[in-house]
């Protein structure tokens, strides 16, 4: 590789999210099962993608047997299913979630946000006020909360 094509190389990496030091190394990539007739699934998504996460979506109608094969409890379903890294991510879990998630990397199956918050990643309404809603921590014999939100911002204490 000569000089000028090894620059051209590193200004494209360096303009790309996932690939960008800002975001430290290159994320991994996030495959998201979802009924082809969900918009706020597309949503998600682009959710995903902003915070540079590759995402490989997949179409499928027979959603609730990916998640029973994945371990998604059925009280903690939602609209779409997705797998990083090993963990299940189930619904509108936001990405700085995800992050903690991998950086943390507890013994888990993954996280879960049950139904369809207002204001959760993907869900945002316009002139409706964000719901408070728990991003849930699941393994087989575990469901705790991980993180509070109020749409994207996460809730400390109320």
């Amino acid at each position: 590789m000569n000089r000028r094509a090894f620059l051209a190389a590193s200004a494209a990496m360096a303009a790309s999210p996932a690939l960008s030091p800002a975001f430290g190394a290159l994320r991994p990539a996030v495959v998201v099962y979802r009924d082809p007739n969900c918009g706020c699934c597309d949503y998600w998504i682009e959710h995903i993608r902003e915070a540079g996460f590759p995402v490989e979506a997949h179409d499928r109608s027979d959603l609730n047997r990916v998640k029973a094969r994945l371990g998604v409890p059925s009280a903690l379903a939602a609209c779409h299913t997705a797998t990083v890294e090993g963990y299940v991510i189930e619904g509108h879990v936001p990405a700085r979630a995800i992050q903690r998630l991998l950086a943390e990397r507890p013994r888990a199956t993954g996280l879960a946000v049950p139904g369809m918050p207002i204001g959760s990643p993907g869900m945002e309404v316009p002139g409706m006020a964000p719901d408070v809603y728990d991003v849930i921590l699941f393994a087989p014999d575990l469901e705790e909360r991980f993180e509070r939100y109020r749409g994207l911002d996460p809730v400390v204490d109320l």
